[in-house]
């Protein structure tokens, strides 16, 4: 169960959310909220996986 609505998030993360790696984003310049939705990702995308 936690799993799949884990799997559900990371999917609507990919839709919804900027990606930062096609707009070539450095970490070094990034804004406050650009780093918060980088660590949303990862903490969604780790949770999918596991």
């Amino acid at each position: 169960m936690k799993k799949a609505f884990f799997k559900f998030l990371a999917k609507a993360n990919q839709v919804l959310l900027p990606s930062f790696t096609k707009r070539r984003l450095d970490l070094s310049k990034a804004s406050k909220l650009q780093l918060a939705l980088i660590g949303w990702r990862y903490f969604v995308t780790t949770r999918a996986l596991d």
